[in-house]
């Protein structure tokens, strides 16, 4: 992963990340989370994939993640994923 842009966010007490990757067929969220973790050397607990983009017929990902310190800033700030209710169920 090549980095394009990586800047601190005291704030938020995380690094913002943006790379290119390449690779042939779908990248997908999962692999530029390994990536991200490898390259980084963080946690996978503290990372986020905020985007994974590339243009049609290109071999080529921009991936942009956020790595916070601790997985207590992420749940801060990191809006929570409701449970889907099931079907039927009152």
């Amino acid at each position: 992963m090549e980095i394009l842009n990586q800047t601190r966010n005291e704030l938020l007490k995380r690094n913002e990340v943006k790379g290119i990757v390449s690779s042939v067929g779908n990248f997908g969220v999962g692999n530029a989370m390994k990536t991200v973790v490898e390259q980084m050397k963080a946690a996978e607990e503290n990372v986020v994939i905020k985007n994974v983009k590339s243009k049609f017929g290109r071999d080529t990902f921009l991936i942009e993640a956020l790595i916070y310190d601790s997985v207590e800033d992420k749940m801060k700030i990191e809006p929570k994923v409701k449970e889907k209710k099931k079907a039927g169920a009152q």
